[in-house]
């Protein structure tokens, strides 16, 4: 048994949600043994590929540095993946823009199904994935002979650094020819808080909030517990903030170890994004809103009167 896993980087450094995915190839692996890969790909990546080594649980880095991979586009990425699977029984990425993106390709490549977004490992060829907006789990068996998966990254701690050593680094001499796609631009949303997946405390404004700028309202709490910002979906459609702000089935998914849901009713939607987080603290003037089901603490008042409240208490 063998693992390739797609790893993620940003910005000129390795991202934690490839940690994650490592811990859900170990669990993959727990039983029966095996090799847990990961390629890097992409230009310039040799500082990448050294975390990547780092990671507890894997055996070998491959590399693949090359302009062709500059922006990890869909077409070339799938090719090159497509090139080196044949040599292995799991393909895992995260479940982010660049794993739903990519993981399917490559499937539809292999002719075979992919697994979204498992939650856990039940052996190596059956897993756990949430449907219906969470409030089921089903159990997925596949008996492809290449198993493509995202993963969940909330579902699985993150491994640490090895303690025994990096692992090996090889290069890849694959260079997709991509005729299909060009990278024009992006957009980057500039923030000094931390990045909304991957932050230890979540405050998060809903339709109660009223209109975008009392957001800033959130503004002072964030500052003094170290939180990212995020948003209902009702919040985003209703143009309060931008969407690159939405906790949700249809945004991000969030298990902070804090999670603070202002003005936020709890529709299954925006559940299925945040009811991971270890302690749950919501604020309503809706005694019945359904989000005081899943918290831990919840408060019945005025939004704009206890945020500022909260905020000198701090």
């Amino acid at each position: 048994m063998s693992i390739l896993i797609l790893a993620e980087h940003h910005d000129g450094a390795l991202a934690g949600a490839t940690a994650h995915v490592v811990a859900a190839a170990q669990q993959i692996v727990k039983e029966s043994g095996g090799d847990i890969d990961v390629l890097v790909a992409g230009e310039n990546v040799a500082a990448i590929a050294e975390a990547a080594a780092r990671l507890d649980g894997v055996s070998r880095v491959r590399v693949a540095d090359h302009a062709a991979y500059a922006h990890l586009l869909a077409e070339p990425t799938a090719a090159l993946l497509n090139a080196l699977v044949g040599d292995y029984t799991h393909l895992l990425a995260a479940a982010s823009t660049t794993g739903k993106n990519v993981l399917p390709r490559v499937a539809a490549l292999r002719d075979v199904a992919q697994i979204s977004e498992i939650i856990a490992v039940a052996s190596p060829d059956t897993f756990k994935r949430p449907i219906y907006a969470g409030n089921a789990i089903a159990t997925v068996q596949s008996e492809d002979i290449l198993k493509v998966i995202t993963v969940r990254t909330t579902g699985f701690d993150a491994v640490a650094e090895s303690e025994s050593g990096a692992a090996s680094v090889e290069a890849v001499d694959f260079v997709a020819d991509n005729a299909q796609s060009t990278f024009l631009k992006e957009a980057l949303a500039k923030s000094d808080r931390p990045e909304l997946s991957a932050a230890r405390v979540v405050i998060s404004g809903g339709r109660g909030m009223g209109n975008g700028e009392n957001f800033t309202l959130l503004d002072g709490i964030a500052d003094k517990l170290g939180a990212a910002i995020g948003a209902s979906r009702a919040a985003v459609d209703a143009g309060f903030v931008p969407n690159d702000m939405q906790v949700g089935q249809t945004g991000k998914i969030v298990a902070p170890e804090l999670y603070i849901a202002v003005g936020i009713s709890g529709a299954i939607q925006h559940l299925a994004g945040m009811k991971d987080s270890k302690v749950i603290v919501a604020i309503n003037k809706d005694e019945e809103a359904p989000i005081f089901q899943v918290a831990d603490y919840g408060l019945v008042a005025d939004l704009f009167q206890a945020l500022p409240e909260l905020e000198s208490k701090l």
